[in-house]
Protein backbone atom coordinates (compact mmCIF):
# COMPACT_ATOMS: atom_id res chain seq x y z
CA UNK A 1 0.00 0.00 0.00
CA UNK A 2 1.09 3.58 -0.58
CA UNK A 3 0.80 6.24 2.12
CA UNK A 4 1.13 10.00 1.79
CA UNK A 5 3.39 11.31 4.54
CA UNK A 6 3.31 15.01 5.45
CA UNK A 7 5.72 16.89 7.71
CA UNK A 8 4.98 20.11 9.58
CA UNK A 9 6.89 22.84 11.45
CA UNK A 10 10.54 21.97 12.19
CA UNK A 11 10.11 18.51 10.63
CA UNK A 12 9.13 20.16 7.36
CA UNK A 13 12.23 22.34 7.50
CA UNK A 14 14.45 19.29 7.99
CA UNK A 15 12.71 16.66 5.82
CA UNK A 16 10.67 18.60 3.27
CA UNK A 17 6.92 18.87 2.93
CA UNK A 18 6.29 15.16 2.54
CA UNK A 19 6.78 11.99 0.57
CA UNK A 20 5.02 8.85 -0.60
CA UNK A 21 5.92 5.63 1.22
CA UNK A 22 5.04 2.08 0.21
CA UNK A 23 4.54 -0.47 3.00
CA UNK A 24 2.99 -3.94 3.26
CA UNK A 25 -0.74 -4.15 3.95
CA UNK A 26 -1.54 -4.22 7.66
CA UNK A 27 1.31 -1.87 8.61
CA UNK A 28 0.90 0.45 11.58
CA UNK A 29 2.29 3.90 12.36
CA UNK A 30 5.22 2.26 14.18
CA UNK A 31 6.08 0.36 10.99
CA UNK A 32 5.92 3.58 8.99
CA UNK A 33 8.22 5.38 11.44
CA UNK A 34 10.71 2.51 11.30
CA UNK A 35 10.73 2.65 7.49
CA UNK A 36 11.22 6.43 7.55
CA UNK A 37 14.05 6.23 10.11
CA UNK A 38 15.85 3.80 7.78
CA UNK A 39 15.66 6.28 4.86
CA UNK A 40 18.34 8.73 5.98
CA UNK A 41 20.27 10.11 8.95
CA UNK A 42 18.02 13.21 8.88
CA UNK A 43 14.92 11.02 9.19
CA UNK A 44 16.53 9.01 12.00
CA UNK A 45 17.46 12.18 13.89
CA UNK A 46 13.93 13.63 13.68
CA UNK A 47 11.71 10.52 13.85
CA UNK A 48 13.79 7.90 15.69
CA UNK A 49 13.08 6.33 19.07
CA UNK A 50 12.85 8.88 21.83
CA UNK A 51 12.02 11.77 19.49
CA UNK A 52 9.06 13.85 20.61
CA UNK A 53 6.84 13.67 17.53
CA UNK A 54 3.05 13.67 17.26
CA UNK A 55 1.17 11.86 14.53
CA UNK A 56 -2.22 12.09 12.86
CA UNK A 57 -3.82 9.66 10.41
CA UNK A 58 -6.56 11.14 8.23
CA UNK A 59 -6.44 14.24 10.47
CA UNK A 60 -7.10 12.21 13.63
CA UNK A 61 -4.46 12.15 16.37
CA UNK A 62 -3.02 8.69 16.96
CA UNK A 63 -0.20 6.75 18.57
CA UNK A 64 2.44 4.48 17.06
CA UNK A 65 0.33 1.41 17.82
CA UNK A 66 -2.53 2.82 15.73
CA UNK A 67 -4.66 0.19 14.05
CA UNK A 68 -3.57 -0.92 10.60
CA UNK A 69 -3.17 1.89 8.09
CA UNK A 70 -5.23 1.90 4.89
CA UNK A 71 -3.92 2.28 1.36
CA UNK A 72 -3.81 5.95 0.38
CA UNK A 73 -3.97 7.21 3.97
CA UNK A 74 -2.45 10.59 4.77
CA UNK A 75 -0.14 10.42 7.78
CA UNK A 76 1.13 13.68 9.28
CA UNK A 77 4.07 14.09 11.65
CA UNK A 78 4.73 17.23 13.66
CA UNK A 79 6.50 18.35 16.83
CA UNK A 80 4.37 18.45 20.00
CA UNK A 81 4.30 22.26 19.90
CA UNK A 82 3.81 24.14 16.64
CA UNK A 83 3.14 27.74 15.79
CA UNK A 84 0.15 29.21 13.99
Amino acid sequence: MTLQVRYFASLREALGSGEAVTLPAGSRVADLRAALVARSPAHAERLGPGCAVRCAVAQQMCTDDQAALADGAEVAFFPPVTGG
